[in-house]
């Protein structure tokens, strides 16, 4: 069975991208035609499940990242593996420092954004987010 061309799977993959978009915006401007009530019922359905899969994640990765790091401080007491935590720190601090230089420069535009779209959905909005939270409280 031949393989398929990277050339083909960047392609399929780029026409999923563009269809997963063109269905976001789709069901994003068709939200603020409806009425109030439809509004607050989809935003408090979408914040509920968006805060329940949210904090399940993070239950899932706290648990394994922490339970990452407390094994490798046993290894590192019992001698196992010796760990340049100085080396660690700097490192994560340059990380950081990109991660914060990154998102300083993007994050206006996207604020933005986030902003109109409350501001014309606010039913939606309002909705959503006491869904968030009764999703985040559930779980």
């Amino acid at each position: 069975m031949a393989k398929p061309k990277t050339d083909d799977a960047s392609e399929d993959a780029k026409k999923i991208v563009d269809d997963a978009k063109n269905f976001i915006e789709k069901a994003i401007s068709d939200i603020g035609k409806t009425s109030a009530t439809k509004q607050l019922i989809l935003g408090t359905a979408s914040g509920w499940i968006t805060g329940f899969i949210t904090m399940k994640i993070g239950k899932f990765a706290a648990v394994g990242i922490g339970g990452g790091v407390i094994l490798l401080h046993i290894a590192s007491q019992k001698g196992y593996i010796d760990i340049n935590w100085d080396k660690i720190n700097k490192r994560v601090d340059k990380i950081s420092d990109k991660i914060e230089k990154e998102a300083t420069g993007k994050s206006p535009d996207w604020f933005e954004k986030v902003l109109s779209f409350v501001k014309t959905n606010s039913y939606y909005s309002a909705g959503f987010t006491g869904g968030l939270f009764f999703g985040i409280a559930s779980s």
